[in-house]
């Protein structure tokens, strides 16, 4: 069994983090989230796994390298254009043979991973395997309709009425058959070759396409605040472990990983939180749900549920919170008067706030 894992796209919805920084690099508990998909996927004994890139390849390259950091072995294919997830089978036919194989779209997190699902495909060998969850939002998601005895009717792709609030998850096991039916459809109005319709096609083939609900914890992490909730579902589970340098005058509360290299002066921490090697915070209060990453400056500033990503400064700002904050940018003081600020800023931004 192979496993395909989808990191091509634009990530229009991140930007503009994502105008210089691959949306499935983006860190989570200081870890980028495709990181945890690869791992997941380890995880279950594949170690065959082609990687869909577009035009963050090269970043996409540079963070996985070969694939051995994962004991995986890492094939990069090259999709020219976002033209949808059937497309993307289309083009790893070669690297895919009649193997069976797991697609995994690399913005996506499963809380506890896929193992069982992988499992239950195996044993079973249907022609393709959903995941669903329930969702609040179905119109953003392809939608499955199942008849009263759960069996799989016919899939919708981000449909404007939706009449179900089952969404697919972003994780797809398939067999051989379905490289006939990515041959068979055409694009949809979007221009894209959607999975939905070439499971659809299977449906209507009589294929055995088998569904399974989910009720754990998952989520697409296409936009901003999707990152801060897992980040903090992740920081929930973090072990407290202090390798920096923390002076007597700091207070260290709860669950925090200080990082070996990272310095901490007359602070306070309260965890769940991270804070990167080489990072300094100084005189500053860091709160929970908070991710920092490497080579920080934090002085004299409030950051609580936020992330913050590497080579990045706060300077003597009340109150950050809720927020997403890209490489190597710089907060600080303006003048006026005091307010609370959730922030979105890209690479390379500065920013002056007025605290």
């Amino acid at each position: 069994m192979k496993a395909l894992v989808l990191s091509g796209g634009a990530g229009t919805r991140l930007r503009p983090i994502t105008h210089t920084s691959a949306k499935q690099l983006v860190p989570v508990a200081n870890k980028p989230i495709l990181f945890y998909g690869l791992e997941a996927i380890a995880d279950t004994g594949i170690t065959e796994v082609g990687i869909v890139v577009g035009d963050t390849e090269a970043e996409i390259r540079q963070a996985v390298g070969d694939g051995s950091a994962f004991g995986l072995d890492v094939t990069y294919l090259r999709q020219e254009a976002p033209l949808g997830l059937s497309h993307a089978v289309l083009i790893a036919r070669d690297f895919l043979g009649d193997d069976d194989f797991v697609m995994f779209l690399g913005d996506n997190f499963v809380f506890g991973g896929i193992n069982d699902f992988v499992d239950e495909f195996r044993k079973a060998g249907p022609d393709a395997q959903l995941l669903l969850t329930r969702v609040p939002n179905p119109s953003a998601f392809g939608v499955a309709h199942l008849d009263d005895d759960g069996r799989l009717l016919r899939l919708e792709e981000k449909p404007e009425r939706p009449t179900s609030d089952l969404a697919l998850v972003g994780v797809y096991l398939f067999g051989p058959a379905i490289h006939e039916a990515v041959r068979a459809i055409s694009p949809s109005a979007r221009g894209e070759l959607e999975i939905t319709d070439a499971i659809q096609w299977l449906l209507d083939r009589d294929h055995d396409v088998r569904t399974t609900l989910i009720t754990g914890y998952w989520k697409d992490t296409g936009n901003a605040a999707d990152i801060l909730d897992v980040n903090r579902r992740l920081l929930d589970l973090l072990e407290h472990r202090v390798e920096g340098d923390v002076d007597e005058a700091s207070e260290i509360v709860g669950r925090v990983r200080i990082d070996a290299g990272a310095v901490v002066r007359r602070s306070r921490i309260v965890g769940p939180a991270i804070i990167g090697p080489g990072t300094l915070v100084e005189d500053s209060y860091i709160g929970p749900s908070t991710s920092i990453a490497e080579d920080c400056v934090i002085r004299n500033s409030e950051i609580e549920f936020s992330i913050i990503l590497r080579e990045s400064g706060f300077d003597s700002i009340r109150r950050v919170e809720g927020s997403l904050v890209g490489r190597n940018v710089q907060v600080s003081m303006g003048p006026t008067t005091p307010a609370t600020h959730r922030l979105m800023i890209g690479d390379h931004g500065r920013v002056q706030i007025s605290s």
